[in-house]
């Protein structure tokens, strides 16, 4: 039974960046892309391209700012970017947000935040892109597992 426990946990911990993959909120022009998971699903070698702790009580918070451009693709977008997380003990973290450009037109915003087995975020994400005054507000929820 406890073999069953941990494989569903782990199925679920694997599907989660999937199934968020397409979390997104669209703001006039623009579509923001959002998602958090677990960074040791990330292999070795792109956690350390990036400089992302893995280990299996972080998580990572992935944003991306897509801008519409008429008839083309949208495209990747620079913005400022601030956030935090609730865990549902009303625990509040603020997370450092940082900017990875690859230089091939993906923009995205990466930052790490330390979670406990099946703690739930409540995420606030202000997102301005270059050029806006305003901010757009994007909330979500994730639940996080560890083991």
């Amino acid at each position: 039974m406890k073999r069953l426990i941990h494989t569903l946990i782990l199925l679920t911990a694997l599907t989660a960046p999937l199934a968020n993959a397409q979390q997104a909120m669209e703001f006039g022009d623009y579509t923001i892309h959002y998602n958090a998971f677990n960074s040791s699903l990330l292999t070795p070698d792109i956690a350390k391209a990036y400089g992302i702790t893995r280990s299996g009580s972080r998580a990572l918070i992935n944003i991306s700012v897509l801008e519409k451009n008429g008839t083309q693709s949208p495209i990747a977008t620079k913005a400022t970017v601030a956030a935090t997380g609730r865990n549902l003990t009303g625990q509040i973290r603020k997370i450092e947000m940082r900017e990875i450009d690859d230089g091939d037109g993906a923009i995205y915003y990466l930052g790490e935040l330390s979670v406990r087995n099946m703690e739930t975020f409540d995420f606030t994400v202000l997102v301005t892109p270059k050029g806006n005054n305003k901010p757009f507000n994007v909330k979500f929820r994730q639940q996080f597992y560890t083991e």
